[in-house]
């Protein structure tokens, strides 16, 4: 079952003993249903209940402070990926208050009232500050870091506040986002309730979480914002912390925040790539197709040896019960066996000059148009075991073809003294026992 878990730090108390940073966390198991939370707790505490419950591969989501990260937009015209982020830094450099150099840009999805594409930018030294703060966790790999301010759930609204003890996370619909003070917000609300020049006088829609005891600690604030023309304040109560709130509205994909987790700081280029989670399953893929690759090999050479083995032992007792016999090999041993024995049987063992004169024969009359082929004359040489006949064809293909026919039955078979004239082709075709 996949988990995520939303990592959110708090400044550690006042009188905190070590100063180490605190985290409030949700964990939430693959259907979003809230499975663990702390609150102000550290990253060892959290990995120790990752390891409590035996869960490995959770994926991390961390929420840095939202006045982190500014909220811009980016007018370019260009549609590709590639173009986009190398125009980038020229679209937003006007409203950044330091070097574009020195600022890591995120870039976001196009705006809903076509005000371009949304951007957040960062201090690279706190990005990389807080990207080392959310790797490498016993349990959990990073998948995104995102502004907290920016998962706070619009629903319907123009403008979505979340009230925490002594600060405020407010969102918009047009992608913005904010942290302040919670006694900023009386200020904030004459802002919101100022029309723009181009802009047609309406209600704006605002809705307020928060906790009972949130709403009782800011009851005159909230009086406040009922109070501002223009505005169409609705409370909506929270059960939980602010955390999950966020981590829900997130993972039910009620918001669209701009990953920070871009370009140098894509965890596939810290962790080791996109794969990471999967390299057990690789390795262990691994290893078995190189057994098995290794097996399949070493069977292929054992029986290759064997085959070998029982190839030399065919031959040497061939060579035993014919020592003068250079044309069998491994190939054609079997053919030349069969041959041996029928000539064996019909000769009682000796090639003479009847076996020889049989076998010729035979392949004469089985040769196809061999009216054109004329014996003139057959010698035989005892000594030799020979039988040389002169004979006549029309080309030299059919005594070729004559030739191998008598050499297909395992007897020795050789055309020489092959002579062309008007009349076709005169040769003397020799035959011998082998």
């Amino acid at each position: 079952m996949s988990y995520h878990l939303y990592a959110r730090p708090v400044p550690a108390d006042a009188d905190s003993p070590d100063g180490e940073l605190r985290f409030d966390w949700v964990l939430l198991d693959a259907s979003g249903d809230l499975q663990s939370t702390g609150l102000r707790e550290t990253r060892e505490t959290i990995e120790d209940t990752l390891s409590q419950n035996s869960l490995d591969g959770v994926r991390l989501v961390g929420l840095i402070p939202g006045d982190e990260a500014l909220f811009c937009f980016a007018d370019i015209p260009a549609k590709q990926a590639r173009f986009i982020r190398q125009a980038l830094p020229f679209a937003v450099e006007e409203q950044l208050a330091q070097d574009v150099e020195s600022v890591h840009l995120a870039l976001g999805g196009q705006g809903a009232d076509g005000d371009g594409y949304r951007v957040a930018a960062i201090d690279h030294q706190r990005m990389a500050l807080w990207l080392n703060r959310f790797l490498d966790w016993e349990g959990a790999e990073l998948e995104a870091i995102y502004p907290d301010a920016a998962l706070v759930p619009l629903k319907d609204h123009d403008w979505a506040i979340c009230l925490g003890d002594d600060m405020a996370l407010l969102a918009s619909r047009r992608g913005e986002w904010m942290t302040m003070r919670a006694d900023n917000l009386a200020v904030f609300a004459q802002t919101l309730a100022m029309p723009s020049e181009d802009e047609v006088a309406a209600e704006v829609q605002v809705v307020v979480y928060g906790t009972d005891q949130a709403f009782t600690t800011h009851e005159e604030l909230i009086s406040v914002l009922v109070g501002t023309p223009r505005l169409s304040v609705h409370r909506e109560p929270m059960e939980g912390s602010a955390s999950e709130l966020l981590a829900s509205a997130h993972y039910h994909h009620a918001v669209d925040p701009i990953n920070l987790c871009q370009g140098q700081y894509a965890p596939s280029n810290s962790e080791g790539g996109a794969f990471r989670p999967w390299r057990p399953a690789i390795a262990i893929a691994a290893t078995w197709f190189v057994l098995l690759i290794g097996s399949q090999l070493g069977m292929g050479y054992y029986h290759n040896q064997q085959a070998t083995s029982l190839e030399s032992q065919a031959m040497a007792i061939y060579h035993q019960a014919f020592p003068d016999d250079r044309r069998a090999s491994p190939r054609n041993v079997r053919r030349m066996v069969e041959a041996q024995m029928r000539i064996a049987g019909e000769q009682g063992g000796d090639a003479g000059f009847l076996p020889l004169m049989k076998h010729t024969g035979q392949q004469y009359q089985q040769l196809a148009n061999n009216q054109s082929m004329t014996f003139n004359s057959v010698n035989y040489t005892s000594s030799r075991g020979e039988l040389v006949v002169d004979v006549r064809a029309d080309s030299y293909e059919k005594l070729n073809a004559l030739r191998s026919s008598i050499a297909n039955q395992g007897l020795e078979a050789s055309v020489g003294s092959v002579v062309n004239d008007s009349e076709g082709t005169r040769a003397r075709l020799t035959v011998s026992g082998g």
